[in-house]
């Protein structure tokens, strides 16, 4: 894509984070959920109110009203963005087999974690896998190298899971993506490199990567 319609998703992207109370919530909490998440474990209230400078019982209630958010029965944290239940997209760090919940999740927390890791998709067009190796500087590796990723960012953040993530996927290729987007006018494809710059951008800027 161009630049200026690169600039034009990152605002949209960088507003539906900061829409509304649950959204900045769930923007700060994120990067925090994730680190812990990444241990392969639950996360229990009191490491997320360690980390963030609130109670247990705040961090309870905040991610029992955060729309998405997987709890176990005990009301530990089991997924947010990076998940412990299997989705259609594999998560590989440190040896551990993780799942996020959208493509564009598996190129964010590469630079969120600070960490390399392995991903593994299936196309929705084709029924076959992407793979990549994404590092927090970038791609290292991606098959097939003509992949892509879908987008669709919605007006507000209700309902992140389902208007935002449902639309996002690794395509073999545009082509393979075009039967898909005749039928979503709005969204988009973009290279997968496009779609790491957007999200170390938006890493940077709404989840707080490199600040004190």
């Amino acid at each position: 894509m161009r630049t200026a319609d690169l600039d034009v998703l990152f605002s949209k992207l960088s507003r539906l984070f900061s829409d509304g109370p649950q959204a900045e919530v769930f923007s700060r909490l994120l990067p925090h959920a994730v680190v812990r998440l990444a241990a392969g474990r639950p996360v229990t209230p009191v490491e997320l109110a360690a980390a963030t400078g609130r109670t247990a019982a705040e961090v309870g209630r905040l991610l029992q009203q955060l729309p998405g958010v997987e709890m176990d029965d005990a009301g530990n944290l089991v997924g947010m963005g990076l998940t412990l239940r299997p989705t259609p997209h594999r998560f590989e760090v440190e040896g551990r087999s993780l799942y996020t919940w959208c493509a564009f999740d598996a190129l964010l927390f590469p630079v969120i974690l600070g960490k390399t890791v392995r991903v593994r998709s299936p196309c929705p067009g084709t029924g076959a896998p992407v793979r990549a190796r994404v590092s927090p500087a970038g791609l290292e590796e991606l098959d097939p190298p003509e992949a892509v990723v879908s987008l669709r960012v919605p007006d507000t953040f209700e309902n992140l899971r389902g208007s935002f993530c449902g639309f996002v996927h690794f395509f073999r290729s545009a082509a393979a993506a075009a039967d898909w987007l005749r039928s979503r006018p709005d969204a988009v494809v973009l290279s997968v490199d496009e779609a790491f710059a957007l999200g170390r951008r938006l890493a940077y800027d709404r989840f707080g990567v490199g600040s004190s």
